[in-house]
């Protein structure tokens, strides 16, 4: 009998053309079926605050109940100036607290860049990388999985056509499901 795990997939792109978004729908779609993966929304997310730390708006604690509730997480940057999406490192922040009572804290997890440049990602997967260990996520050192001239690899219906890549991310995908078996 094999088991089912559930992962939390952060966007961190937050574009109505997101290739970010177009891969994580990809990867739930090509997933091998020992993944039960589900996008997790964080455009409703208010800027992190401190303040309301003991008392945080239900759509904070909703989101940090998702993640809680997943046995793993799969985050999909892409790159803003060389690093992570305000957005994106704002939901990991929110996530993180209070301090030592991360929901993150444990948690097997991987990165994804996706970018329409060649260099893909390759700065703010890296940058990424160093906040998801900050924050207590088992972060999956291989395979890397950084997916450069996006734009060129979806159809006009979003879905993802290129056969090395989807290749690649199937394999990615088996790597993290061993990954998440090592390290739940």
């Amino acid at each position: 009998m094999s088991t089912t795990h559930t992962v939390a997939i952060v966007v961190g792109s937050l574009r109505k053309d997101s290739l970010n978004r177009k891969l994580a729908n990809a990867l739930i779609r090509i997933a091998p079926p020992s993944l039960s993966m589900s996008i997790v929304e964080i455009a409703d997310l208010p800027h992190f605050n401190q303040d309301w730390e003991d008392n945080p708006p239900q759509n904070v604690l909703a989101f940090r109940e998702k993640i809680k509730a997943a046995d793993a997480v799969l985050l999909l940057t892409p790159e803003y100036n060389r690093s992570v999406p305000g957005v994106l490192k704002n939901a990991v922040d929110i996530a993180s607290r209070p301090y030592g009572q991360g929901v993150w804290i444990g948690k097997p997890g991987a990165v994804v860049s996706v970018s329409p440049g060649p260099l893909a990602g390759f700065g703010a997967n890296h940058h990424l990388r160093q906040v998801m260990t900050a924050v207590g996520i088992k972060t999956m050192a291989q395979p890397e999985a950084y997916i450069g001239n996006a734009g060129d690899q979806f159809d006009d219906k979003g879905e993802l056509t290129n056969a090395s890549t989807i290749q690649f991310m199937g394999k990615f995908l088996n790597a993290f499901v061993q990954w998440i078996e090592r390290n739940k």
